[in-house]
């Protein structure tokens, strides 16, 4: 007669080793996105503020509000935004949204409206 205090063998049941680590694996996967998703909005938020001398609570509402008028992931926009502070280059859709937002052109003559100074575009230096 087998011991009372015995532990089943591990089976193929819901809660097998296997599905745990790939639950595990999975929530790790989820986090490590949303943490890179955080400091992309953040910045974007930060690249609002400047443009548009508004608080960082206001530059969060205007971020979300672009978002849900070009019905564009708020990440999306986000990366968006901070290519454009590169680049100099940026969707009309999402530019107009922005300069609604905002309540203020930002397109030719704006400190983003070409590529950053000392940019390799900007410059007219390789970037070696």
């Amino acid at each position: 007669m087998p011991p009372t205090d015995a532990h089943p063998a591990p089976g193929p049941g819901p809660d097998s080793d296997a599905d745990q680590i790939f639950r595990l694996q999975e929530q790790v996967r989820q986090l490590k996105e949303a943490v890179v998703s955080h400091a992309v909005v953040d910045q974007a938020i930060g690249v609002i503020v400047v443009l548009g001398a508004v608080s960082p609570d206001e530059g969060w509402i205007v971020l979300k509000e672009v978002s849900q008028h070009t019905n564009i992931k708020l990440r999306n926009v986000a990366e968006t935004v901070l290519i454009w502070g590169r680049t100099g280059v940026m969707p009309p859709e999402i530019l107009a949204a922005l300069e609604d937002r905002l309540g203020r052109p930002l397109g030719e003559g704006h400190a983003l409206s070409g590529p950053p100074p000392g940019s390799p575009r900007g410059s007219g230096r390789s970037s070696r």
